[in-house]
């Protein structure tokens, strides 16, 4: 597999970059290939006084390629200016990547604006999965969630097609996965009287692959709904795809996929629909 790793070289990133337990993970999964990006906005510019954005980045990237190549990656790095989320889609389009990571503090409005502004604006417009790692939420020495990524999974679904696609990563985070919890939410006015058998089938393909799971059948706003569960069962990461069609595919993308990286505490997992011609 082929990752993008997104890095604004913060001290939010560096933790991220140095987190041996997730870079353990991502080769656990069959990541082999790294391309570390970084994006220098189109408003900061050379002139600015004592700024020297490309020679800064490429040392930071520098720095942070031979961590990766010590924990046995193979790397490229880029240095781009732009659009943060649209040059990152634009990377990993071109060199046909598996997987995006990026990094975001979550809920704190103020800590890390431009990295937050940039894992959500990925979650509406990714090419391919997206990975957002969490990071420890306003802390002085930001630290990020020591466990392996995606030792405990969280899945939503709502049975559509593109939440099939998502379920379908266990294909490779099961050499990673131990336990998984599934969860649909109902509307309590329109009830699925099928929810907990199409759940019992999921749990049997996971069973097949010696993975602790459990189901719930939950009745309320999905977004809230998915929060409680994952407060009751703290995953490491919390897998779900999202929907979009079309050009409205941003505005139509899905409240519940955004609101969960905004609001979870969890790492999150997304997957996004399949590229259109």
């Amino acid at each position: 597999m082929r990752a993008i790793y997104a890095t604004d070289l913060s001290a939010a990133s560096e933790a991220a970059i140095h987190n041996e337990t997730c870079l353990e993970c991502l080769e656990r999964i069959g990541v082999e290939e790294i391309h570390l990006v970084t994006v220098i906005p189109s408003n900061m510019h050379a002139g600015m006084p004592g700024m020297n954005f490309e020679e800064r980045r490429k040392e930071g990237l520098n720095r942070y390629e031979r961590v990766m190549q010590d924990a046995g990656f193979s790397t490229d790095t880029h240095v781009v200016r732009g659009t943060p989320h649209r040059r990152i889609n634009g990377i990993a389009d071109a060199e046909r990547a598996d997987l995006t990571i990026v990094g975001s503090r979550g809920q704190s409005p103020l800590a890390n604006r431009v990295l937050g502004s940039t894992a959500r604006n990925l979650s509406r417009t990714t090419v391919v999965p997206l990975l957002v790692n969490r990071i420890e939420r306003e802390a002085n020495d930001p630290d990020v969630l020591r466990e392996h990524l995606f030792q405990r999974v969280l899945y939503a679904t709502d049975f559509s097609e593109n939440a099939d696609r998502a379920f379908n990563a266990f294909s490779y985070l099961r050499h990673a996965t131990q336990e998984a919890t599934l969860v649909h939410v109902e509307s309590p006015k329109e009830p699925d009287t099928d929810a907990a058998d199409q759940l019992a089938t999921l749990e049997g393909r996971l069973d097949q692959w010696d993975i602790d799971t459990d189901t719930q059948v939950r009745y309320g706003d999905p977004a809230d709904e998915i929060l409680e569960a994952e407060a009751e069962v703290t995953p490491t990461t919390i897998l779900l795809g999202s929907r979009g069609q079309s050009r409205l595919r941003r505005l139509l993308i899905g409240s519940v996929s955004e609101t969960i990286i905004a609001q979870a505490s969890s790492n999150v997992y997304m997957v996004p629909p399949p590229r259109t011609a």
